[in-house]
């Protein structure tokens, strides 16, 4: 048997059969979704509802990767759907150009099919909730003062 370290094909044999390779559509989005992640200034995949149960099912430890990429993956060409949230601050155009080259490059490198499109779609902006909230600023009452004490 031969060992290669993790990430490198074994080499192949010239003496090996033939055969088919198919790559199945769950491989792609799955190789897809971790490149779009790894792009800074993208805050999640997907539409609001999908990320609220993407959210419980990562608290069980049932992560969906696949929520907010749509690959079709054809025997020599794949298309790519993204939709995305994106953090504020970030040029929306710009960040759509790095994501689609993070899945363009892991999907060819990864997959070894031709990569003929890859849409993204920009469904929201994240706004980071302030370090204080406001309510820790306005004071409370301390009950004692407005109780009445009763009369004996």
């Amino acid at each position: 048997m031969i060992e290669q370290p993790m990430g490198r094909p074994a080499p192949a044999l010239q003496d090996a059969p033939a055969g088919r390779t198919v790559i199945g559509d769950p491989a792609a989005v799955k190789i897809a979704a971790i490149a779009a992640r790894s792009v800074p200034g993208v805050h999640a995949l997907g539409p609001g509802a999908g990320r609220a149960l993407g959210a419980i099912r990562d608290a069980v430890g049932a992560n969906d990767l696949a929520h907010g990429v749509k690959v079709e993956v054809g025997q020599t060409q794949l298309a790519v759907d993204i939709s995305l949230v994106a953090d504020y601050g970030f040029p929306l155009n710009a960040l759509a150009d790095a994501v689609r080259a993070a899945v363009y490059e892991a999907l060819t490198d990864l997959v070894g099919l031709e990569v003929i499109e890859v849409n993204i779609e920009v469904l929201d902006v994240h706004i980071q909730p302030p370090a204080e909230s406001k309510a820790a600023d306005k004071p409370r009452p301390t009950g004692a003062s407005s109780l009445k004490q009763p009369v004996e």
